[in-house]
């Protein structure tokens, strides 16, 4: 027996998954279906799936259709690369940033159209269940969720085929037999999983990658390009400003283009499997690798090597979906904290996949030629301070060295 339910938002795509559900959900539970769908920069046409709820009967003021492009960039993107995050020390987390903001959104309109529940496309094995919901809880401990895959009998990609025809919900050509893989795509990322991906030894065929070239087919010449950054944040490329979402395209481009950003990863489900996957993540990369370049300019020893230590804690906490706990915005505080005069230029050359930082300048820098030097330094580092340094650091060593010698 289902709870009543009178109105539920869902997170619509517009296809055969979320269309599916769609219908499932008004004939199951006899509610009122509005739909939201987020323009994160996938790059797809959002208006056809208007066109697909208002066929299914969705009334046109319940469909949401929400350009975040920017929200997405400056206030999820952008701090989560301040952290300089990588789960498992590889994955800039395209899919898993994505997720908090969905779930803020859906929550607001669920508020907007006093809906009693919401509802998701998200698999029963996938991490992506987790991550809604967690957000979903975070900002409306009461609501009420529908995670169809959890509930349903359409168990295959075959049943729900037959379930959209018999109900004339539109099903794309390509779906009519198995899908080679799955993608989900935003401005910072594709990821591709399943089918053709599903065995580790098996290298992730061509046709798979759809947001770079390949980099053996690259231009042979590189590319040198400069991104500025003010506290923290890119703010320019090649000298000329950029909104977040701007210069994050112009990145992906630059990506595309060279080849940047490929990933073939098995990796740790919050769940607990293994899966593996296929992630291409061009602009992102580059701008990752030029983060880290302005701040070895102008980040203190001791600041960035604590950064370095809650970088994985900061990662793992995004993939789990943990975006709005209370641990997550603790260190984003101090991340943020850290990144007050991390502003400056970084040059970086773009070559057949490569991505390299050759220069780097800042206002803040704390790189001191004069100290550093192997010329004359005029007195500025006494060297004969080191012997005293490294005398009081080994005295521990040499007491324990005569105790085992002795």
């Amino acid at each position: 027996m289902t709870d009543k339910i009178n109105r539920v938002v869902l997170a619509y795509s517009g296809g055969l998954d979320t269309s599916v559900i769609l219908k499932w959900l008004q004939q199951t539970y006899g509610c009122e279906v509005v739909t939201f769908t987020a323009d994160l920069g996938q790059g797809e046409e959002l208006e056809p799936a208007r066109r697909k709820a208002e066929r299914a009967g969705v009334r046109p003021e319940h469909i949401f259709i929400d350009d975040l492009r920017e929200t997405f960039v400056k206030d999820y993107v952008f701090p989560m690369m301040r952290a300089n995050a990588l789960y498992e020390g590889l994955y800039l987390l395209g899919t898993s940033i994505a997720r908090p903001l969905i779930a803020k959104r859906q929550i607001e309109i669920a508020r907007q159209v006093n809906a009693d529940a919401v509802s998701h496309g998200a698999t029963g094995k996938g991490n992506d269940q987790v991550r809604f919901e967690l957000g979903y809880y975070a900002l409306a401990p009461d609501i009420k969720v529908i995670a169809p895959w959890r509930e349903w009998d359409l168990t295959s990609r075959t049943r729900l085929i037959e379930f959209a025809e018999k109900h004339q919900i539109e099903v794309a050509k390509d779906k009519r037999g198995e899908a080679p893989f799955s993608t989900d795509a935003n401005i910072l990322h594709t990821s591709s999983e399943g089918k053709v991906l599903e065995d580790p030894w098996e290298e992730v065929p061509d046709y798979v990658y759809s947001r770079t070239a390949n980099p053996e087919d690259a231009p042979n010449t590189p590319e040198f390009i400069t991104i500025d950054f003010e506290a923290g944040d890119g703010v320019a490329l090649n000298g000329e400003g950029m909104s977040p979402a701007t210069l994050l395209a112009k990145l992906n481009d630059l990506g595309r283009t060279h080849g940047i950003g490929r990933l073939d990863l098995v990796e740790n489900r919050f769940v607990g499997m293994k899966s593996r996957g296929m992630y291409e993540t061009p602009g992102g990369t580059i701008y990752h690798l030029a983060h880290r370049g302005i701040e070895q300019l102008t980040l203190d020893r001791g600041a960035a090597h604590l950064k370095d230590e809650l970088a994985p804690r900061y990662a793992e906490l995004v993939y789990n979906g943990f975006w709005f706990s209370p641990e997550r915005e603790m260190l984003q505080a101090a991340i943020d904290h850290s990144q007050a005069k991390v502003t400056g230029t970084v040059r970086l050359k773009l070559y057949k996949g490569g991505v390299y930082v050759i220069g780097r300048k800042s206002p803040y820098s704390l790189y001191s030629e004069k100290v550093v030097t192997f010329e004359d330094d005029q007195g500025a580092y006494d060297q004969r301070d080191a012997a005293g340094f490294i005398k009081l650091n080994a005295l521990r060593l040499r007491l324990l060295g005569r105790r085992d010698q002795g």
